[in-house]
């Protein structure tokens, strides 16, 4: 073999790698999208938006809508959660609308601000009852899954931190003396 046939082979094997892994991430990528689509209406996505907005409104900091919390959850739902943690979280969702309508007869995302907090308070003080009685192998209460992908979904993506977290760019390195002022935004470490 000479140094052509050998450049040659290289680029061919080099080349059959690049455009292979293109055309898994591209496939991944919209396979995902229509999945979600399959699982989650509009509606939904819309729903679990103004429920994230609720836990985490925006003030003078970008809220949860501002993040696309709802399309975080999402997808976290249908990549991630087994069967029947998705039946539960979708079932909690028409849990959420059916107290709403039976409380105020109409949808949550035309309730007003207040009335969400109190819907979703209430939900809150339920699931901390259930989180008391629970056994290992029970499921998880739905709203408790609902405020972990708020709170996950919010402070991973970029509005959450980088306007409420202070990033402290230290490659390689822990610090575990970072001093802190009351009021201070907390750290992220990478």
């Amino acid at each position: 073999m000479n140094r052509r046939e050998a450049i040659s082979s290289v680029a061919f094997l080099l080349g059959g790698t690049i455009i292979g892994s293109q055309a898994f991430i591209l496939s991944g990528c919209s396979s995902s999208i229509k999945d979600v689509q399959d699982l989650f209406s509009k509606e939904n996505i819309q729903l679990m938006d103004e429920v994230a907005e609720t836990i985490i409104p925006k003030t003078s900091t970008p809220g949860a809508k501002d993040a696309k919390v709802g399309e975080f959850m999402a997808i976290m739902v249908k990549d991630c959660y087994s069967e029947p943690d998705q039946k539960t979280f979708i079932d909690g969702l028409q849990k959420i609308e059916d107290i709403s309508k039976k409380n105020y007869s109409k949808n949550f995302v035309d309730c007003s601000p207040e009335q969400r907090k109190t819907i979703l308070e209430g939900l809150d003080k339920e699931q901390k009852e259930y989180q008391q009685t629970k056994k290992e192998e029970d499921p998880q209460h739905f709203f408790r899954m609902i405020k972990e992908l708020v709170l996950f979904g919010y402070f991973t993506s970029e509005e959450g931190g980088n306007h409420n977290l202070t990033y402290v760019e230290v490659p390689g390195r822990f610090d575990g003396c970072i001093p802190y002022k009351k009021g201070d935004p907390v750290y992220l470490n990478p």
